[in-house]
């Protein structure tokens, strides 16, 4: 049977993904987005679908969400701060707008008991290093004093709200940590380390490596996720838990450089710059973030679809040819 979707955050890159899934099924999908990160172009495809309800608002507008709340099946609550650089820059837009966006989410689904899928992040790990990560592990935060840590602060908030009123209020929530999730419409606007790649490599300026490049991340496809977060909702088993969604093909930041180069055909140069340089004197990053995914292989079946060079490959792809100019560049030998 067709659900009524709703997705915040639904303009952005991964909600116009969510969306897309949504409205190719057949359900009525309505995303609220006010647009501060996202980009009405990411719902080129699916905009003018009778199914399709785009509301530009924001998040924390109590009667817009209780209305639109109401008339959903499942929630979606994708609509966040994203992006190391927007965390760094702008920390109390950051808290502000992540916790008070959620307790507005959570208490308007309370009052029917409407699913809601909260889209976390592998932030809320911090400075652990108990590779892999496991849901149920210890979470270490770096020092207040570090503006890094603001974000996965308040996510944490989120989920200890969201897991709160699922314990006192039945209210069913999901929990989805997400590893490093990258594809088509990501824009490297906020720091998202891939589309920047790309997009240096296309034009063959500078490849810009944060740090010395051995900090190793892992990247997984954004329809592989998709598809994780469509089964989580439909699962019954899932309610009141927590999920790592991503993958398990580690890669170092310099060697990703590498990738990139390579497979874009670029004659870039690979620099360095100081993390003082990027973002700020205090600034602290992870080495590692790895996710363990058994807990979702379990329920779910999930098992990545999508290896690092398809994904690069897709970025290329997407970038060339949303911004045209920029492949005239590529090719160098």
């Amino acid at each position: 049977m067709s659900q009524t979707i709703f997705i915040t955050g639904g303009a952005g890159f991964i909600g116009s993904h969510l969306a897309d899934r949504y409205a190719s099924r057949g359900d009525t999908v309505i995303i609220l987005d006010d647009l501060s990160t996202g980009n009405i172009r990411n719902l080129a495809s699916i905009r003018a679908l009778p199914n399709v309800r785009v509301v530009i608002d924001d998040v924390c507008n109590r009667p817009v969400v209780a209305e639109l709340v109401d008339q959903a099946d499942i929630v979606f609550h994708l609509a966040a701060a994203v992006g190391v650089r927007l965390v760094v820059e702008s920390p109390v837009y950051t808290i502000e707008n992540n916790v008070h966006g959620t307790e507005v989410i959570l208490a308007a689904a309370n009052k029917k008991k409407k699913k809601v899928v909260l889209a976390s992040t592998s932030e809320v790990y911090g400075c652990s290093n108990a590779i892999p990560f496991r849901e149920n592990d210890f979470l270490l935060l770096g020092s207040p004093d570090k503006g890094r840590w603001a974000y996965a602060c308040s996510k944490l908030i989120d989920e200890f709200l969201a897991l709160a009123y699922f314990h006192e209020r039945r209210l069913p929530v999901v929990i989805a940590r997400l590893f490093n999730t990258v594809g088509p419409r990501q824009t490297g606007r906020y720091g998202m380390v891939l589309p920047n790649f790309v997009r240096q490599a296309l034009t063959n300026q500078d490849i810009t490596v944060f740090g010395d490049g051995s900090q190793s991340r892992c990247f997984a496809h954004v329809q592989d996720v998709i598809w994780a977060l469509e089964k989580l909702a439909d699962a019954p088993e899932a309610v009141g838990q927590v999920f790592n969604i991503g993958s398990q093909e580690e890669i170092s930041i310099l060697d990703l450089a590498k990738k990139v180069k390579a497979l874009a055909r670029s004659t870039s140069a690979i620099v360095f710059i100081p993390y003082e340089q990027a973002y700020a004197a205090s600034f602290e990053d992870m080495p590692r973030r790895v996710p363990d995914t058994s807990r979702l292989q379990h329920l779910t079946g999930f098992t990545p679809k999508h290896n690092l060079d398809y994904i690069i490959s897709s970025v290329i792809d997407y970038i060339s040819m949303a911004h045209p100019e920029t492949a005239l560049h590529a090719g160098g030998d």
